[in-house]
């Protein structure tokens, strides 16, 4: 357990040096607050909207950026050691394979969500300074939930990275496989689940469920419950608006992403060739 947390500790300095935290953050921040700000740009004016049109534009910001930000950090953190001939190394030392990628993931996780808690924040800090009737309880509860399940989110494809990562033997492979998971779940999934419901005439009551095998429609079903006008605007997460499934399952069905993406990448370290 101790070297998990020294293996974590150790990446997040790393992040730090990089300047991971800082770009997240600075990136995050800016199209955060521009997102909010502009958001009356359809309609001819300028100036934040109503709060429910706010979480929903920051919500489809962090749908778009956090998994990629994410696959982005970690789809080279044990094929990339493994390139560098650092692997082996660290594998001599008293460090079991657990906590090497256990640690690592902890590091990462960390690093994504000092960074998003920093820039929402921020944009969150000059919603409420800059809104006009904006109840700043409602704002705190819609920015607090945005913020955990961005991080969570993140962490979920921060998983996924670590999978492609031991599977590979090539970064060039893991980056490509990287971008292609995201474009599978964030573009091709909604796509083809309105296709199906385009299909299907009847007999489609299945179709939410569907929804639980995507991890960023459950982030996107969780930030846009109980707010009735986001709702009315959500696009996809309409066909979910019927009480198919009791709230608590979108959260579930992201931690078991989380588990299994983690356990499935752990067994297939074990059995990698450093």
């Amino acid at each position: 357990m101790k070297a998990m947390f020294i293996v974590a500790a150790k990446e997040f300095q790393d992040g730090l040096r990089n300047r991971w935290v800082l770009a997240i953050t600075v990136i995050l921040a800016a199209m955060a607050m521009g997102i909010a700000y502009f958001g009356a740009a359809a309609s001819g004016g300028l100036g934040f909207t109503s709060l429910a049109t706010t979480l929903i534009s920051l919500s489809t910001l962090a749908v778009f950026l956090i998994p990629l930000i994410a696959l982005l950090l970690a789809y080279d953190a044990i094929v990339g050691e493994q390139e560098a001939g650092t692997l082996l190394l660290l594998l001599t030392y008293p460090l079991s394979r657990s906590a090497l990628l256990f640690g690592k993931f902890l590091g990462h996780g960390l690093i994504l969500a000092v960074a998003t808690l920093l820039g929402f924040g921020i944009a969150g800090i000059v919603i409420a300074m800059g809104a006009e009737g904006v109840s700043l309880v409602e704002l705190s509860a819609g920015m607090a939930r945005l913020i955990a399940s961005s991080v969570l989110l993140g962490w979920v494809f921060l998983a996924f990275a670590y999978l492609i990562s031991v599977t590979v033997s090539e970064k060039a492979r893991a980056a490509g496989l990287a971008l292609g998971v995201w474009f599978l779940f964030v573009l091709v999934f909604d796509l083809a689940l309105l296709a199906l419901l385009v299909g299907v005439k009847q007999g489609g009551d299945w179709l939410p469920y569907l929804m639980l095998l995507n991890p960023t429609d459950n982030f996107r079903l969780i930030n846009l419950a109980g707010f009735d006008a986001t709702q009315l605007e959500s696009g996809i997460t309409a066909i979910a608006q019927q009480g198919a499934f009791h709230p608590a399952w979108p959260l579930l069905a992201m931690l078991a992403w989380v588990a299994a993406s983690l356990l499935l990448a752990m067994r297939r370290f074990h059995r990698h060739a450093a």
